[in-house]
């Protein structure tokens, strides 16, 4: 794995497959986007479960705002 370059968390093809059900196309960088997208939810989610005093994340921590 390069330098700098996350591990992928979702599964490309499924991905796709939704963006292609919505009628539009994939590009290039669009999963690497959404890949970051994913890492910071996960951040953000933890975060929010430690400044609760939890060690659990839970589905309420992903709602941003």
């Amino acid at each position: 794995m390069a330098k700098g370059k996350q591990e992928p968390l979702i599964i490309a093809s499924k991905a796709k497959d939704v963006l292609k059900k919505a009628g539009v196309r994939t590009a290039g960088d669009a999963l690497d986007g959404l890949n970051s997208y994913v890492y910071w939810l996960l951040a953000q989610a933890a975060k929010r479960a430690k400044e609760n005093k939890r060690e659990t994340v839970r589905a309420h921590d992903f709602i941003v705002g």
